[in-house]
């Protein structure tokens, strides 16, 4: 079911996307060749204690997932395009990092994912952490009140083509309130002019992710991580926006 948010709503979910922004800056700046990906989620861990908020991830168990997610923050290294479950992995040099984290404040919902380089980057990684964020951009400028999801998901996918990539619309976006995930699905490629009508009070995340040389995937044996099916690197983005009638608030917008 979709469902509306009243202005006051919109409002108490702004601490929760604060958070999690704070949560990301931090985490991005804690990125370095030689941390460890564990390290990372325990620095999540540690924060979401000091903040007396709530996971939603570390007791997630979709359809998808092989079993409970076990962890709060997904960390995609190189061709590990979504859904990276942490492990014993140290951070190499040039290595392309997704990371992608979603925390409960006072029952609200945020949902956020940003890419990096750590180290001495590739010139084609940087330029696919570009065109994710130019793609997001386009879908967050997309999300006003009176046009339609198409016109965000194609948006999105126009970003993406103009780059010479492929789109997987079996992953996007989706709903954001009291849980993680609802409706409606945001896919990142569409057709303008179709789909569910943006009204204000609608909350949903954006999250562009694209791969260089493939636009399919398959689920690593840790039963969590899904990777390009060539081995190709994989950028993902992703912000909480709501739909107002001034325009697109973007929840989770970092400082």
């Amino acid at each position: 079911m979709i469902e509306l948010r009243t202005p006051a709503e919109i409002d108490a979910m702004r601490a929760a996307g604060g958070f999690v922004a704070g949560v990301l800056t931090e985490l991005a700046a804690a990125s370095d060749v030689g941390v460890n990906l564990l390290e990372l989620d325990a620095l999540a861990h540690r924060l979401i204690r000091e903040r007396g908020a709530e996971s939603c991830y570390i007791d997630y168990h979709p359809t998808f997932g092989a079993m409970p997610f076990g962890k709060v923050l997904c960390t995609s290294v190189n061709d590990a395009a979504l859904h990276g479950l942490p492990f014993d992995y140290r951070l190499r040099d040039g290595d392309l990092v997704s990371l992608d984290f979603a925390a409960s404040v006072d029952g609200w919902v945020a949902d956020s994912a940003l890419s990096l380089v750590v180290g001495t980057p590739r010139s084609e990684d940087l330029a696919l952490i570009d065109t994710a964020e130019r793609a997001l951009a386009a879908g967050i400028a997309a999300a006003q009140a009176g046009n339609r999801m198409g016109d965000v998901s194609a948006a999105i996918g126009a970003v993406a083509r103009a780059a010479g990539l492929g789109v997987n619309t079996d992953f996007g976006g989706h709903g954001v309130g009291r849980t993680m995930h609802g409706e409606p699905h945001v896919p990142n490629d569409g057709r303008a002019g179709r789909g569910f009508p943006l009204k204000p009070g609608l909350v949903f995340a954006i999250e562009p992710w694209f791969m260089h040389g493939t636009d399919r995937i398959f689920t690593d044996p840790d039963g969590w991580t899904l990777r390009s099916l060539d081995g190709s690197r994989a950028a993902h983005v992703e912000h909480t926006v709501a739909i107002t009638a001034d325009g697109p608030v973007v929840l989770t917008a970092r400082s």
